[in-house]
């Protein structure tokens, strides 16, 4: 049976400023009523259907939560804010990291959280993308209303723009201050991800394979490789945001398209690979036409500890 859920959620002194990115500050605990989300919640690790606040409950105890989203769908943004509220409820410090924004932006995120320029300064700086008023816009006011640090985790894409096109050797010509920018470890391994990546790019390159010399094959290997560069980047970024928390209990949750995070793989295995001994839960979150049913299949089991189902 479908789980109709009412998020308040505190993002906004003027509901129709999120439509028209409204300028100023947020008061903190301004409630904004969201309209409703159909969800269901499916727990991987008991295979059994579970619930929204159980969910929640158990993800304030992770050191890093990676949500995996699909970019347009709006439910999966409402449920996005829903997941940061059901947080502060629980009294968790939280860090809230972006693959929308991008390192070299960082400064001026700072300064709009700290209140030091306006909003207009942000979206003339910090390249948001298209659809920032509606989908993140939330996230980053309900961070900057409860004083929470804001991460722009991504590589800057020209630098990922110039190794899809010559490959990982772009790297080397970098000035120092832009090699900062970028992961200091690079481990990018022709492996199951790679062969994921490569299915959907329709080609039939080879997991474990030598590298191809030319072709769509060699295409195929140098857009991998910047999809590489995006997930360790975002990795260091995230273990870098956990490693400056102070306070406890404490979470970085980040939010991210879900072919990054899924199956542990991508920025997920490059977060564990930084993180030994800490807890890194992953959330998929999946629309489908109807949520009463619901059977998750063997691939989707392994997905991600939660798959949070909601209506497209």
């Amino acid at each position: 049976m479908a789980i109709f859920v009412v998020f308040a959620l505190v993002v906004s002194s003027l509901h129709a400023g999120v439509a028209r990115q409204a300028q100023g500050a947020v008061p903190p605990g301004h409630p904004v009523v969201v309209p409703y989300v159909p969800e269901r919640v499916y727990d991987t690790r008991r295979k059994t259907f579970s619930d929204f606040e159980v969910m929640l409950a158990d993800l304030s105890r992770a050191d890093v939560v990676m949500v995996g989203e699909q970019h347009d769908d709006p439910n999966t943004h409402r449920l996005q804010a829903a997941l940061l509220q059901g947080l502060l409820r629980r009294g968790a410090a939280v860090t809230v990291s972006l693959e929308m924004f991008e390192r070299d932006v960082q400064g001026v995120l700072d300064d709009y959280l700290a209140g030091r320029v306006g909003e207009d300064e942000l979206l003339k700086n910090a390249r948001p993308w298209p659809r920032y008023a509606t989908d993140y816009r939330p996230l980053v006011e309900m961070a900057r209303a409860h004083g929470w640090p804001v991460v722009a985790s991504n590589v800057p894409r020209r630098f990922a723009a110039d190794v899809a096109r010559s490959g990982l050797t772009a790297i080397e010509d970098l000035t120092p201050p832009d090699r900062l920018l970028v992961a200091r470890e690079l481990e990018c391994p022709l492996d199951g991800y790679f062969q994921r990546f490569a299915d959907t790019m329709g080609s039939h390159a080879v997991p474990g394979g030598k590298p191809a010399a030319n072709g769509a094959e060699a295409r195929t290997e140098r857009y991998y490789y910047s999809q590489c560069l995006k997930d360790e980047t975002m990795a260091e970024s995230i273990v870098a945001a956990f490693d400056r928390q102070e306070r406890r209990p404490n979470v970085v949750v980040h939010f991210t398209g879900a072919f990054h995070s899924d199956f542990v793989a991508g920025t997920t295995d490059r977060v564990r690979r930084r993180l030994p001994g800490r807890r890194v839960a992953t959330l998929s979150i999946l629309p489908v036409q109807d949520i009463d049913t619901l059977s998750p299949g063997e691939e989707d089991l392994a997905r991600a500890d939660y798959l949070v189902y909601t209506v497209k």
